[in-house]
């Protein structure tokens, strides 16, 4: 697409984007000043969030962890509920973050800091060992606030039935759509942290470790997988399973470099791609019309690199950006927690199999999809167009 026909379509966005990052601060407010009380019944579940952050702690009241670079991971947990009347696919958030209630909103219940390594590891060893050896850890994207990333994990967790224990990694994101080099650079600055994190999480007793990352998230992660590669423990001593990039914002040429160097991926490896990503355009533009690994790309030959790129063009999604249908839509965030995978390490699986995982969830979820669509999956060996919907 020529970048002057990129610039006038997505001048209206941009525009919009700019006056959204002008937002006020307390929006991010995770811990309400008040709560109001909510019985049982109306609680669908409350989810522990163990944390592992590169951003610097903050005074403002109720926000926690600020946008500011730390030199120093710092780690923390928060409990958050869920209220019953969720609805799949959706972050139902409290339109006052002073207020929370409970009963109609997710909400942050309980939060805690721990002193160091040490507390944070005997911690989530504990929970990792109560829930069969499995660890999630999230990395999200660019823009996002300390309580985006909480509630977008919490969300994920609760929509595809995650059984494992759920770890969030924070990098330092301005949380303003003005500050795309700033938080570009603070990802970059993360890398370290991560590795540091994902080691941390395997030495805590976790025999799997999955990988979900988001957007400007998963250049940090293949940042930090390249790294684990070059020092000789690309899989974390075998325990590392499922890698998911959603939506990748990375120039598609780097992404390719970082592949080269770490190998073609023994563990399922996967790309959700979307070629109407509204997000991603605007990325591009700022990248000198640079086409981005989640944007449209030659998905054959990605999957030369030992990927599985799943295409969710025709996969509809709440947001007008169309960049978050990993989380967003009830298929695809049901399709992280089923797994794509056959098995723990296993190779990449089958039309069969993956035919079979996708038409199950389909028929129980299908009317939740919308009109008749398909997603196109991209395997080293084969592409196949699965119906899914109406």
């Amino acid at each position: 697409m020529p970048f002057a026909s990129i610039s006038r379509r997505l001048l209206p966005l941009l525009l919009v984007l700019l006056a959204a990052g002008c937002a006020s601060v307390d929006r991010h407010r995770l811990i309400a000043e008040t709560i109001a009380p909510a019985t049982p019944a109306q609680l669908s579940a409350l989810h522990r969030i163990f944390i592992a952050t590169s951003r610097e702690r903050t005074p403002a009241p109720g926000v926690i962890f600020s946008g500011e670079r730390a030199q120093q991971t710092a780690f923390a947990f928060v409990d958050i509920s869920v209220p019953a009347i969720h609805q799949a696919g959706r972050e139902e958030r409290s339109p006052s973050p002073r207020v929370a209630d409970p009963a109609r909103y997710f909400a942050a219940r309980r939060l805690g800091i721990y002193g160091g390594e040490k507390g944070f590891r005997d911690a989530l060893a504990r929970d990792i060992a109560a829930r069969g050896g499995r660890a999630l850890v999230f990395v999200h994207g660019f823009n996002t606030g300390f309580d985006d990333a909480v509630y977008r994990i919490t969300q994920i967790v609760h929509d595809s039935g995650y059984l494992g224990a759920p770890v969030l990694f924070t990098w330092a994101s301005a949380a303003r759509t003005v500050d795309y080099i700033y938080d570009n650079n603070s990802a970059t600055a993360a890398r370290d942290a991560l590795e540091e994190t994902l080691r941390l999480v395997a030495s805590a007793g976790a025999r799997r470790i999955d990988i979900v990352a988001h957007s400007m998230g998963s250049w940090v992660t293949m940042e930090a997988l390249r790294q684990l590669a070059i020092a000789g423990d690309r899989d974390l001593g075998g325990r590392l399973a499922d890698v998911v990039l959603a939506s990748p914002d990375i120039d598609v040429d780097v992404f390719k470099t970082q592949m080269r160097r770490y190998g073609v991926p023994e563990q399922n490896f996967f790309i959700l791609t979307s070629r109407d990503d509204r997000a991603l355009d605007v990325s591009r533009l700022i990248a000198g019309n640079r086409p981005r690994l989640g944007g449209a790309i030659d998905a054959q030959e990605l999957a030369g690199y030992g990927v599985t790129v799943i295409d969710a063009t025709e996969l509809s999604s709440p947001s007008g950006l169309n960049h978050s249908k990993f989380a967003e839509n009830p298929l695809l965030v049901r399709l992280l927690g089923e797994g794509l995978a056959a098995s723990r390490n296993g190779p990449t699986p089958s039309e069969q199999e993956i035919s079979r995982r996708i038409e199950r969830l389909t028929r129980g979820i299908g009317q939740t999809i919308g009109s008749a669509a398909e997603l196109i999956v991209t395997t080293p060996f084969e592409a196949l167009n699965i119906a899914v919907g109406q």
